[in-house]
């Protein structure tokens, strides 16, 4: 008799327990110490994160939170849960639990109540389509910290990044195309979270390929198959091609700079702007980089960025919705899960 059970652990960074500044100053504390996160020595780490990012950054951070905080709490936590309902439903012989690397519900609470349940193999589930260190990187760690811990320690795989799986992109275009037919832009924005280029280029297991040459991401599999920002120009291109967007009507851009380090680019905010001045009035924005919508995409894209762009010019702004828990993309990963496991 069969007596596997799998547990699954869909895991993705976190969010603070609520919009106040303590928690969101808890959390900050928690996310912003990871050295995947902020890479530098623990001591430089730490005079940068006590004495220049939690003594005023907590209370703008909160402002964020709370102009997207909902009666049902933080987006990325009820998005996460219903999209975990949803795969439970598809895939009902295995465990589904959601864990974040930073906040509730913890990573190790997560592990610990799908080992409870009788699961004796857990699949993680990264929750980011694009490798990076500080995101896919860092909550594998997390995860296999706690699993080390355990005297009978479980057989554990994770899923690779499908940033160019077809059935991710598929769920993409089938979520979008609708609502850009339906609105008619005038240009399409595809937003990607951005890293400080030292990130990509300490990923680079040969030091020499990574921001090296105009068109290293284009050639990204002959030297570093896990670049993030050959992963993000993957997914583009695989979105692009099933929306039938020609050139010129779109701009693949990176959000979130931090900081005065160069980041990769172009920036996204510089992008709209820009777009905005050229004579853009109308314009749609999906992200790309996140499968929940969160504070990148809501507040960062959905409240900042349609000021800026409103304020240079343009008149109508659209934040297309990220894939949630449409029943797309929850069929999708479904079969995503299904040939990790």
């Amino acid at each position: 008799m069969n007596t596997q059970k799998t547990g699954i652990l869909l895991i993705n960074t976190g969010s603070p327990d609520s919009p106040s500044v303590p928690d969101v100053k808890n959390y900050l504390r928690q996310f912003l110490w990871d050295y995947r996160v902020i890479d530098l020595a623990p001591i430089p780490r730490w005079l940068l994160l006590n004495l220049v990012i939690l003594p005023r950054r907590p209370k703008e951070s909160a402002h964020a939170y709370s102009q997207i905080w909902t009666d049902r709490g933080s987006p990325l936590i009820f998005h996460s849960e219903d999209f975990r309902d949803g795969l439970r439903k598809r895939l009902p012989e295995s465990l589904i639990e959601i864990g974040m690397a930073y906040g509730k519900p913890s990573i190790p609470d997560a592990i610990d109540s799908l080992l409870e349940q009788g699961a004796n193999r857990i699949v993680l589930a990264p929750m980011f389509p694009q490798y990076a260190s500080a995101t896919f990187g860092a909550v594998l760690e997390v995860a296999h910290k706690h699993l080390s811990t355990k005297l009978n320690v479980p057989p554990s795989t994770s899923i690779a990044p499908y940033y160019n799986h077809p059935l991710f992109l598929d769920a993409w275009a089938a979520n979008t195309k609708a609502q850009l037919d339906s609105y008619k832009p005038d240009h399409i924005v595809l937003s990607f979270h951005g890293l400080p280029e030292r990130h990509i280029k300490n990923c680079d297991p040969t030091g020499k390929a990574c921001l090296q040459q105009n068109d290293c991401c284009e050639r990204y599999l002959e030297h570093n198959p896990t670049c993030y920002k050959a992963h993000c120009l993957a997914t583009a291109k695989g979105i692009i091609e099933r929306l039938g967007l020609e050139e010129g009507s779109y701009t693949v851009s990176f959000q979130s700079r931090l900081g005065k380090d160069p980041w990769i680019g172009p920036a996204t905010d510089d992008s709209i702007d820009a777009l905005a001045q050229s004579g853009v009035k109308r314009l749609a924005v999906l992200s790309p980089a996140f499968v929940a919508d969160c504070i990148e995409t809501i507040e960062e894209i959905g409240i900042q960025a349609r000021e800026s762009f409103e304020e240079n010019g343009g008149e109508s702004f659209e934040l297309l919705p990220s894939l949630n828990s449409e029943d797309t993309w929850i069929d999708a990963f479904a079969e995503i899960l299904k040939e990790s496991m």
